[in-house]
């Protein structure tokens, strides 16, 4: 049977019916994208999106499958330029890295910022045969271009470790080498961004969901560097980021774990609520978040051991005493560096 249009109007699915075609007409995967649509090769995905080959590899992805999430429901991190989280966002073809994260016309001061600071960690940390842990976020992005940039430029060896699926899908989206802790438990450098810095260099992470495997990764490196834009700099945490410390819980903790944080430390805890999904948040590593929004500065090194010390937590997006340096891209295009005191 001749291939014709999809029933669904969606691009390629194993479950849609294909109704047979006109004698002569053009074939379904032209027909979708005004003519010039790709043919779906063997890696197409879930989400309707093919991954960029890697080296060596002709018309899909690396072994595996599985397409990026940046942009479509339930996705908590968006590539620069995107609709903010939750937005559904137009299906990407397989190709090059830049087809993916195409470089706006107009960067806002707080997009370049971002890439101001991702590129200055890379270019003064990043060298040739390191074990790289990859954070999560939109900040990170501009990092791993810049990593992939220099891995094509100088012919460097790395490894790249994720710390989430988004992370994973970016590592193998610009043709980086994939490996996991089974296989490489000892990281050189690890890279991230946060949601909030503080003057000692504590942070609040885990605005995208992606705490337990970021700190596990950071935990396990020789160095951690943080990469931020000049929004995220405070003197004490709470002063610019509003949306609480999230707490990583099992599923059927989440109201005792609520009641204990709250009767020790006062504050507000709420359920994180999926956009695009009824129901709760749910991690990669299959738990709920709460976001814990406190009312006061507390100690933040006596907070976190108590906290993480409650049945059902599984970590919080407390990161205290574990970053070396930060990296601030600034409003007037300039970085600025701090480093953990002594």
């Amino acid at each position: 049977m001749q291939e014709g249009p999809l029933c669904s109007g969606r691009g390629p699915s194993t479950s849609a019916t294909r109704l047979p075609a006109e004698p002569g007409a053009e074939p379904w995967w032209r027909l979708e994208r005004g003519g010039g649509g790709q043919r779906p090769g063997p890696f197409s995905t879930l989400y309707g999106r093919v991954l960029a080959p890697l080296p060596g590899r002709a018309g899909g992805a690396a072994s595996g499958g599985g397409g990026n999430s940046w942009g479509v429901p339930g996705s908590h991190v968006q590539l620069p330029g995107r609709a903010q989280f939750g937005a559904g966002s137009a299906s990407t073809a397989g190709g090059d890295a830049s087809s993916v994260c195409p470089a706006p016309s107009t960067m806002s001061k707080a997009e370049e910022a971002k890439k101001l600071a991702g590129r200055a960690a890379v270019e003064n940390h990043v060298r040739n045969n390191q074990v790289l842990g990859i954070g999560s976020g939109s900040t990170i992005v501009h990092a791993v271009q810049r990593i992939a940039e220099r891995v094509k430029q100088e012919n460097l060896n790395l490894v790249c470790i994720p710390t989430s699926f988004q992370a994973r899908q970016l590592i193998l989206q610009y043709g980086l080498t994939l490996s996991d802790l089974d296989r490489h438990p000892e990281i050189d450098l690890a890279i991230d961004g946060a949601d909030e810095v503080d003057a000692d260099l504590n942070l609040i992470k885990g605005g995208g969901g992606c705490l337990t495997q970021e700190k596990i990764v950071a935990g396990n490196a020789s160095r951690f560097i943080v990469i931020a834009d000049f929004r995220k700099d405070s003197k004490n945490l709470g002063d610019q980021w509003h949306k609480g410390i999230p707490i990583e819980v099992i599923p059927m903790a989440y109201v005792p774990v609520s009641r204990a944080v709250t009767q020790k430390f006062g504050g507000v805890i709420e359920l994180r609520m999926a956009v695009n999904k009824a129901g709760p948040v749910v991690t990669d590593n299959g738990n709920f978040i709460l976001d814990w929004k406190f009312d006061r500065v507390h100690k933040w090194s006596e907070v976190n051991p108590t906290i993480k010390m409650i049945p059902g937590v599984v970590d919080t997006g407390l990161f205290i005493n574990m970053a070396e340096r930060v990296y601030f891209g600034m409003q007037d295009g300039s970085v600025n560096m701090r480093e953990k005191p002594f």
